[in-house]
């Protein structure tokens, strides 16, 4: 339940349209609600202004819908991050007016249009296109937290001419994303253009001693270029989240 939703019933028991009984059995669930597999934490949404979002790798089908049930009633929007198709299409048959972007391996249910809290823009550069899925992931997630975003794809050091002609795009940005798997140098090459934030996501995108993304993670915490901050291995949401949060301040 996020702080409109609160206020909404708050007034309406003011008003006396609304019964204390009533209101005292919607809130009764306020801080979070055991379905015995989950506690959904109904009270995120207050506490730190975004809903809980559901982490769908490892969870069946089914515990994904009882938990997007739950808080359905509470809720706006409801983000579910890592399924797969085959568990995407049993929670759209629950939840038609779901959507599931296959790219980014999400679902995103919105019951109503999101205002937007952004203060700037947040740019999403991808080095190359392997990296999409990542930055697709980090780029909804901003987007569904109610942020303009935009994105540049396949700009990365190998032909790094390719970045400057989106200078002024760049130049624009409150905050930038940059993935990057490889040896992950594109965000220091970014950070070192700008006087903005830069997060850096790295990605298991590389062959051999990439090892599984370690590589561009430990260059991307080693970079010189001052003004980047790092999220885990091919973690896009983090980073959606955490530029989203920053683009509010």
């Amino acid at each position: 339940m996020d702080k409109d939703r609160l206020k909404d019933l708050l007034q309406l028991v003011a008003s006396g349209k609304l019964s204390v009984e009533d209101a005292s059995h919607t809130l009764s669930h306020l801080s979070f609600e055991d379905i015995q597999y989950a506690h959904v934490d109904h009270h995120r949404s207050l506490r730190k202004g975004f809903p809980e979002v559901i982490y769908g790798q490892g969870k069946t089908a089914e515990q994904i819908i009882g938990i997007m049930e739950t808080m359905a009633p509470h809720e706006d929007i409801i983000m579910v991050t890592r399924i797969d198709e085959e568990k995407s299409n049993h929670v759209i048959s629950r939840f038609p007016n779901a959507v599931f972007h296959p790219a980014a391996k999400m679902i995103i249910l919105t019951n109503k249009p999101l205002q937007k809290q952004g203060k700037g823009k947040i740019l999403v550069l991808s080095a190359g296109t392997s990296d999409i899925p990542v930055a697709q992931e980090a780029l909804l997630t901003a987007d569904a937290m109610g942020n303009e975003v935009e994105s540049v794809f396949d700009v990365g050091v190998a032909g790094i001419h390719r970045l400057f002609n989106h200078k002024e795009l760049i130049d624009q940005a409150s905050v930038l994303i940059v993935v990057a798997g490889m040896e992950g140098a594109l965000p220091s090459v970014v950070a070192g253009m700008v006087s903005r934030p830069v997060i850096a996501v790295p990605t298991s995108i590389g062959y051999g001693v990439s090892l599984g993304g370690l590589t561009a993670l430990f260059a991307m915490l080693n970079s010189c270029s001052s003004n980047i901050a790092v999220v885990n291995i091919d973690n896009g949401f983090g980073a959606g989240y955490i530029a989203a949060m920053i683009n509010r301040l």
